[in-house]
This record gives structure tokens, C-alpha cells and sequence, in this order.
């Protein structure tokens, strides 16, 4: 058991050397998302952490292991659609996560565990209904 114990905090020693850290790269605000000030508020309190170039870095965020799933989700979250270069979105692309915010703020976002860490993130009942209207989108 000792040895188990050793093993262990000498991983997590080592693990530490591993770089895994968010970066916010400069952002043209020209390219920012352009929309109505109550879904931007909505936006930047509970979205904007993982689905912009201005994510707001934790302290735990430089501590391993949560710093690689900490830049796993933010990593991932700008894939899926980055709000500080919305403008360099062709029209299509737009339109295709427009409906896919539409289905994910009922559904997915934002994400249980980073709702378990910022508990003002978690969205109403109205604020879904604002994004959703704003989305121009339908059930489908």
C-alpha cells in the first residue's frame, strides 16, 4: 500500500510537467458575435468560458489533471462554434449552429460539471427562451 501511495504522488508530481494550458488568442472584436445586449449577457456568463478567445482561466486550471480536461472542453468548445469569430462564419455555417444552439441550450449547454463549478452559469427557463427566439429557429 505504501508503495501504491508513492507511486501515485509521484505521478501526480511528474503530470505537472505536462503542459496543458488555455490560451485566449487575440481576438479582432470586429469578428465578435453581434447580437441584442440580453442574449451578449447571456452569452458571456454562461457560454463564453469555453466557446470564445476569452475564457475566463480558474486557478485549478494550471493544476494537472484538471488542466487537461479543463483544456480538453474549452479545446473542444471553440471547435464547436468559437463567438469571437462568428463574423468569419460563411452564412451557412451560421445558420448550421444557430439551430444547433437552438437544440443544445435545452438539451447539453451549458455542461453539468462546469455548472457544478459556476453555479450563476446555469441557464433559466427565460434565458433558454431568449436564446432560442434569437436563434430564429424552430423544433424541428
Amino acid at each position: 500500500m505504501k508503495y501504491v501511495l508513492i507511486f501515485i504522488a509521484t505521478l501526480l508530481v511528474v503530470i505537472q510537467f505536462i503542459p496543458s494550458k488555455v490560451i485566449n488568442p487575440k481576438s479582432d472584436k470586429n469578428l465578435e458575435i453581434k447580437a441584442p445586449k440580453e442574449v451578449m449577457k447571456i452569452l458571456k456568463n454562461s457560454c463564453y468560458d469555453c466557446h470564445s478567445n476569452e475564457t475566463n482561466v480558474p486557478w485549478y486550471a494550471s493544476i494537472a489533471p484538471a488542466s487537461f480536461f479543463i483544456k480538453r472542453h474549452v479545446d473542444l468548445g471553440r471547435q464547436w462554434v468559437n463567438f469571437s469569430v462568428w463574423e468569419s462564419y460563411s452564412a451557412k455555417e451560421k445558420d448550421k449552429k444557430l439551430g444547433e444552439i437552438y437544440k443544445s441550450v435545452y438539451n447539453a449547454m451549458p455542461l453539468p460539471d462546469y455548472i457544478k463549478m459556476h453555479k450563476n452559469a446555469k441557464l433559466t427557463q427565460k434565458q433558454k427562451e431568449i436564446i432560442r427566439t434569437w436563434t430564429g429557429k424552430t423544433p424541428y
